[in-house]
C-alpha cells in the first residue's frame, strides 16, 4: 500500500503531496516525480506532510494525488546541476529580451525542469504586464517550452534573501514554507512602533514575526483590564491607560493625575469596565512618573 508523503522542490518551498506507490520512501530522500511544470527533482520532507497510508474508500481524491516516478539517482543530480547553470544564461538573455522589449519587469529567476522540456521565468511587476512577444522571441532563442510566472515582493524576498531587522537572514528564506497573513492590527495589540520603517521587511510588507507571538499576545492580554477600564480606589476612581502584556501589568492615572503600575492579579473585576484592588489595604502600585 502507498503512502502520501510530503515533497518540497526548492529550500523552504512550499510542500506538496504524492503517492510513494510501490517505492519505500525515507525522510530526506530525493525523488524524480512529475508535476503541472514538468519532471522536476524534490525532497521528500515528513516533518512537513506525515507519511499517510494511502486510502481505498478514497479513491477519486488518491487518483488526484500524482505518484512518486522514482528515487533521484547520480545522473539526476548531474542534469541539475547542469540545468543550474544553463539557468544562470538564461537569466543573462532575459534580462536582455526584456531591455529590448522595453517591459516594466524585473527578471528575478529562471528554473530549467529536470527533463529540459520547459524554462520557467519568474518577474514581478508592478501591475500586469502583456509579455506575449517576449514569450515568442525567447522560445525563438531556446527552442523550448518557455513559461513566465508573475510572483509577488514577498516572495521576490524568498528567493533572493537578505537581512531583516534583527540582524539574522529573513525568516521567508530560511524556514517559512508559506505566507501567513499580516496586519497592522498585530502591531498595534503588541504595542509596537507604526513607524514603517520599523515594522516593515526587506519586501517593503509588513515583517512575518508580527505574527509570531500575536496569539500568545491575544491569550495574556485576556488576563489584563482592557484601556479606559476603571479601577476603584480609596480616593475615586483611576483610570487604565496603559498596558505592559509581557509583564502582566496596567499603568493607571490617579485622580491626583499621578501614573502607577498594577500587577494584573491585583486586579478584581467587579463589573464590566470596573476593577478594584484584590487587597484594598496594600497598595502595591508603582509610581511610573
Amino acid at each position: 500500500m502507498g503512502k502520501i508523503v510530503g515533497v518540497s522542490f526548492k529550500r523552504c518551498g512550499k510542500v506538496y503531496k504524492f503517492d510513494t506507490g510501490e517505492l519505500e520512501i525515507y525522510p530526506g530522500d530525493w525523488v524524480v516525480v512529475e508535476t503541472v511544470r514538468g519532471v522536476e527533482l524534490g525532497q521528500v520532507m515528513y516533518d512537513k506532510a506525515p507519511p499517510v497510508p494511502v486510502c481505498p474508500e478514497k479513491e477519486e481524491e488518491n487518483h488526484q494525488t500524482r505518484t512518486i516516478i522514482r528515487k533521484a539517482t547520480p545522473e539526476d543530480f548531474e542534469k541539475q546541476n547542469q540545468n543550474r547553470y544553463k539557468s544562470a544564461e538564461a537569466f543573462r538573455i532575459g534580462l536582455e529580451k526584456i531591455r529590448n522589449h522595453k517591459l516594466p519587469m524585473k527578471l528575478v529567476d529562471v528554473e530549467y525542469t529536470l527533463d529540459d522540456s520547459k524554462i520557467v521565468f519568474f518577474f514581478s511587476a508592478e501591475g500586469r504586464v502583456d509579455f506575449r512577444a517576449l514569450v515568442r522571441d525567447l522560445a525563438s532563442v531556446f527552442h523550448k517550452r518557455i513559461e513566465l510566472h508573475q510572483i509577488g515582493v514577498r516572495d521576490v524576498s524568498k528567493i533572493l534573501g537578505g537581512f531583516g531587522p534583527c540582524g539574522r537572514t529573513v525568516c521567508c528564506a530560511t524556514f517559512l514554507t508559506d505566507f501567513d497573513t499580516v496586519s497592522i492590527k498585530m502591531a498595534k495589540e503588541q504595542s509596537l512602533s507604526l513607524n514603517p520603517v520599523k515594522i516593515s521587511g526587506t519586501c517593503g510588507r509588513l515583517i512575518c514575526c508580527l505574527r509570531y507571538e500575536y496569539d500568545t499576545y491575544q491569550e495574556m492580554a485576556r488576563n489584563l483590564p482592557e484601556i479606559g477600564a476603571r479601577l476603584m480606589l480609596e480616593e475615586g476612581f483611576g483610570t487604565v491607560v496603559d498596558l505592559n502584556v509581557p509583564k502582566q501589568t496596567v499603568v493607571v492615572e490617579m485622580p491626583s493625575n499621578a501614573r502607577v503600575e498594577f500587577g494584573g492579579k491585583e486586579l478584581v473585576q467587579t463589573e464590566p469596565g470596573v476593577y478594584e484592588l484584590a487587597n484594598k489595604k496594600a497598595h502595591n502600585g508603582k509610581k511610573t512618573g
